[in-house]
């Protein structure tokens, strides 16, 4: 098993690709710009306007800047591997680490380990950004669902960015990607939930956002719901890889 683990050299390979890459590295930072920034923009212009002025839920509403923060995140994701397959990168990469397991380990575990680190920074100062500007509507942290809300935030980022990951290992395109899972996130789960039942919530992003909401909303609890997201995540790392071993370089 230890053969084809992640060794710290191999790692480190990774991290010098992704901070390489100017694409890679403007998505992953703006995880945190456009997530943070948006929601205390938006606290600052409409947040004291009147009670519910960001939604219905509170708690929720303090995480309204994720919505624009996920779309960098998938960026991030995809971007970080797409590289691969263009100029022959798979190919100078498996010459470098033979081992595609490892290789494939490897990119997964440190795109996988960032997006988590920005993730819950993002979670943090997205939650505390906004609600310095919601004046007598302002949750405080400690209160019921916040640190869970802001942890879920870090991890539905960081789950999000793995999603996309594994689509871009299987399609190998960040284009096809990005104009699946943009135009999915933004509009084909709510007319999916709208138009089935309540199906949607068993969408990724809809799932994984339940860890955010103050009070129940359709049959998944918050943790219930990242773990549905998390075996979309699941499922789409393990064809990623299944395409890694398989198809030619």
């Amino acid at each position: 098993m230890s053969a084809v683990l992640p060794t710290i050299p191999v790692l480190h390979s990774e991290w010098i690709k992704i901070r390489s890459l100017r694409g890679t590295l403007g998505a992953f930072i703006s995880v945190l710009v456009a997530t943070a920034g948006i929601q205390t923009l938006t606290a600052a212009l409409i947040g004291t306007a009147e009670e519910g002025s960001m939604g219905d839920d509170p708690l929720l509403a303090a995480f309204y800047g994720l919505n624009f923060g996920q779309i960098a995140a998938i960026a991030f994701g995809a971007s970080a591997f797409s590289a691969e397959f263009h100029n022959g990168g798979l190919r100078t990469s498996l010459a470098a680490v033979p081992d595609r397991t490892r290789f494939y380990l490897s990119k997964i575990s440190m795109v996988g380990g960032l997006a988590l680190l920005i993730g819950q920074i993002t979670g943090l100062l997205t939650f505390l950004g906004g609600q310095v500007f919601m004046g007598s509507y302002a949750l405080e942290l400690g209160a019921t669902g916040t640190v869970r809300a802001v942890v879920g935030c870090g991890l539905y980022l960081t789950l999000m960015t793995l999603f996309a990951a594994g689509l871009t290992a299987v399609l190998r395109s960040g284009t096809a990607v990005l104009s699946i899972l943009i135009p999915f996130v933004l509009l084909v789960s709510f007319v999916v939930d709208g138009a089935a039942s309540g199906i949607g919530q068993y969408m990724p992003d809809r799932a994984g956002q339940m860890a955010l909401r103050l009070e129940p909303h359709g049959d998944l609890g918050p943790w219930t719901g990242l773990g549905v997201m998390a075996l979309w995540t699941l499922v789409t790392l393990v064809l990623g890889w299944i395409a890694i071993r398989r198809r030619d370089a």
